[in-house]
């Protein structure tokens, strides 16, 4: 193989050395008890609740008592586990050759890697011994991604006082400050705190000479620009009931409330559809937009801008179906100036006229 291991199994033996990690999890739940939890966890607040820890996934995914599907973690995201005895051979085989298969020509992705297994092997250790955590959201409002993921921060109590997970795997060097979805609302300092402490230790993927992603200075330089976008945009909006948050759970209600008035949108691309007949859609998230001029949508750009973030500025209205009679709000774009995109690299912003943004 092109790289020693050594230094890999050095680092996955000092992290086991912290603690036994022992089977996390009870007694089966009933299931008024998990609905109960479910409850909880539609339900819009800061502070979702207190929850029964039953399985570590990974570095960065816990799943808890109740829940049909995995927390995404806040403001971190660890390297990947192994899902394939193929991954692991060529790993062994000639890692560098790994890396440069999995990554292709595209931006950087998620591949398996050691480092990957030793993040899952940390956060067994950090969890060891707990059976409930707290979880938190960073806004009210914020309940499920793009994904249909839970959005939390999850708190464990040691000693009598409750550390926020999340933070402290960056801290240890398990996962950068992710910031590919927007800074975090209610921890930010501290998460930039424990990533300078990290880097400078050259803990976990800071270290040199271990197998991890080799390209996180061109990571960050994608993810910040997406994260200063967002603080833009909420920046300019704080206290103001006309932007809006396309994640938000209640994204399209508080827009039909807005109907006929001016709004801006924050939101990722996720679908386009361009028909034969009629006009062209972008969704953002539940949002649609609406194209007539097919000249107006390629201007905008938003088209190369899948799943990155745009900022729309507009008047909502409502569409109905003259066969179905069913009734949608929805924002009709009919200037290409209307689209703000976001820095992404790589990617080249059309010069449109101004008129998008604070």
């Amino acid at each position: 193989m092109s790289m020693t291991r050594r230094p890999l199994i050095l680092v996955v033996a000092s992290l086991l050395a912290i603690g036994a990690c022992s089977p996390v999890g009870g007694d089966r739940y009933t299931r008024k008890q998990a609905q109960k939890s479910l409850q909880k966890l539609e339900a819009p607040g800061l502070v979702i609740g207190e929850f029964t820890l039953t399985r570590i996934v990974d570095g960065d995914t816990v799943r808890v008592d109740g829940l049909d599907s995995s927390l995404r973690l806040l403001g971190m995201d660890t390297e990947e586990t192994f899902k394939s005895e193929q991954d692991r051979r060529d790993v062994e085989t000639d890692w560098n050759a790994y890396v440069a298969a999995k990554r292709g020509k595209g931006r950087p992705g998620r591949l398996a890697t050691p480092t990957g297994e030793v993040a899952k092997e940390w956060a067994k250790t950090f969890f060891d011994g707990a059976v409930n955590v707290r979880l938190e959201r960073d806004h009210p409002a914020e309940i499920r991604d793009r994904f249909k993921r839970y959005l939390a921060y999850c708190f464990v109590q040691k000693k009598g006082v409750w550390l926020n997970f999340n933070v402290e795997a960056v801290r240890a060097g398990m996962s950068p400050y992710y910031t590919k979805y927007g800074f975090s609302r209610r921890y930010h300092d501290e998460f930039l705190k424990a990533e300078a402490e990290a880097k400078a230790a050259k803990r976990g993927i800071w270290a040199d000479g271990i197998m991890k992603y080799p390209d996180y200075p061109e990571r960050e330089a994608w993810w910040r620009p997406r994260g200063e976008f967002v603080a833009e945009f909420r920046t300019a909006g704080a206290g103001k009931d006309n932007y809006l948050d396309s994640t938000h759970w209640d994204a399209l209600q508080q827009l039909e409330k807005l109907v006929g008035k001016e709004v801006h949108i924050l939101g990722t691309v996720d679908d386009v559809k361009i028909n034969e007949r009629g006009p062209a859609r972008v969704a953002l998230g539940k949002i649609p937009l609406v194209f007539f001029d097919r000249d107006v949508l390629g201007t905008s750009g938003i088209m190369q801008w899948k799943s990155e973030f745009v900022w729309v500025t507009g008047v909502p209205t409502i569409y109905e179906n003259k066969k179905t009679k069913h009734k949608q709000v929805q924002i009709v774009i009919d200037r290409a100036s209307q689209i703000r995109l976001s820095t992404v690299p790589g990617l080249t912003v059309p010069t449109v006229a101004p008129g998008v943004g604070p």
